[in-house]
This record gives C-alpha cells, sequence and structure tokens, in this order.
C-alpha cells in the first residue's frame, strides 16, 4: 500500500466556453476500470446530444490502467490532454469526462488540444484534490485529570483526533502516519508522564485537503 497519493475528492464538474462551442467536464473517483467505463456512459448518456464525450481515466496504485478516448475529434487532440491533466497532477483513480457542444468555429488541434486541457484543470479544480495519507490508529485512555491539557496538545500537533469517548476513563481515537508510531508512542508516554493507556488500533487511509499538506 502506498503511504500516500493525491485523487480528486469525489464527483464534480465545470464548463466553460471557447469560440462559442461548450466545454463541460465531469470528474469522478473511480477505483475499477468497470467504474471508470460506467461514469463515461452515464455522462454519453445524459448529454447523447453533445458532438463528443471525449474521455480519459488513471488507476491502480501504479498506475497501471491508462485510458484515452477522443470520440470523434481529431486523433490526440482530446483524451490524451485530458490524460496529461490528471498525470501532471499525479491523481489517481480519477476519471475524467469532457462533453463538447460545437459552437460552429473550428479550433484546430492545438486550440483543441488547450480546450480539453483547460477544461479538465477547471473541472478538477472545482471537484478539490485530497491526499489519502495511509495512518495507523491509536487509542489513547487516561484519567479525567489529563483531559484538557492531552486534548489542547493534540489539537495542536500534526496527529488527527478522530473522536473522543467519555467513559470511565477518556478514550481519545488518534491517526498517525505510517512510519512515525514509535515516534508518536514516545510523545504520548512523556506529555502524560507515562500515565496514558496506548494501543492500536486500525490502520487506514485519511483524506487530507491537498491545500493543507503543500
Amino acid at each position: 500500500m502506498l503511504s500516500s497519493y493525491f485523487t480528486v475528492k469525489h464527483n464534480g464538474s465545470d464548463e466553460i466556453i471557447i469560440q462559442k462551442s461548450r466545454f463541460i467536464g465531469y470528474v469522478r473517483r473511480v477505483e475499477t476500470e468497470e467504474e471508470a467505463q460506467h461514469f463515461i456512459q452515464e455522462i454519453k448518456k445524459k448529454h447523447h446530444d453533445a458532438n463528443h464525450n471525449c474521455s480519459a481515466y488513471i488507476i491502480g496504485e501504479n498506475d497501471h490502467i491508462q485510458k484515452a478516448n477522443d470520440d470523434g475529434e481529431p486523433s490526440g487532440t482530446a483524451g490524451v490532454p485530458i490524460l496529461e491533466v490528471l498525470k501532471k497532477r499525479h491523481l489517481k483513480d480519477t476519471a475524467v469526462v469532457v462533453t463538447r457542444y460545437f459552437g460552429g468555429i473550428k479550433l484546430g488541434a492545438g486550440g483543441l488540444i488547450r480546450a480539453y486541457g483547460s477544461t479538465t484543470s477547471q473541472a478538477i479544480q472545482t471537484t478539490g484534490i485530497v491526499n489519502r495519507q495511509l495512518m495507523q490508529g491509536f487509542s489513547i485512555t487516561v484519567d479525567y485529570t489529563l483531559l484538557g491539557k492531552l486534548e489542547n496538545v493534540i489539537r495542536n500537533s500534526e496527529y488527527i483526533l478522530d473522536s473522543i469517548h467519555y467513559l470511565e476513563n477518556v478514550e481519545f481515537i488518534i491517526y498517525v502516519k505510517h512510519g512515525e508510531e514509535e515516534v508518536f508512542r514516545e510523545w504520548i508516554i512523556d506529555t502524560t508522564n507515562d500515565q496514558a493507556d496506548i494501543s492500536k488500533r486500525d490502520v487506514k487511509y485519511i483524506e487530507i485537503d491537498a491545500e493543507n499538506t503543500k
């Protein structure tokens, strides 16, 4: 499993007008090629009256599935530019469909490449990007006398506070970046003067807005 990777938040869309042609970009997170194809067919059905519904997607931990389709546009002027935007943004498990309603003015090969690339970039920007980070979950249980102090330092740290359970003692559920488990454990011991019960929980991906990871 990758320690982290970028993908789109979920679904989104945006559109631009270029030389009277209407370009509508649709973005969706997909985890299988079947999901990507279903998404493409869904948009094609929605815009069955459009001149073109061009698409591209990248799927897999190592980007092993990459497809681009020009859907009637001149070869290499639509699907590939969409795919190139996904690559430049380092996005995984992402599919894009750009629908075009022709406005009567031909754009030429260069114009089409720029139009499909720009529409893709804008749609992705509108949808939003997340950094999915592989994290180890921890259960930290302390006496109520440490509640205020520990909650404050955790909220001001780089660690992710998932929840607090107010039981006989206080239980904090915290997620820590993969590879930083021992540093975290030592930090908790030091912060609580070794007055905490520390146990590991699940390992999962936590999504963080890309803007917060720069």
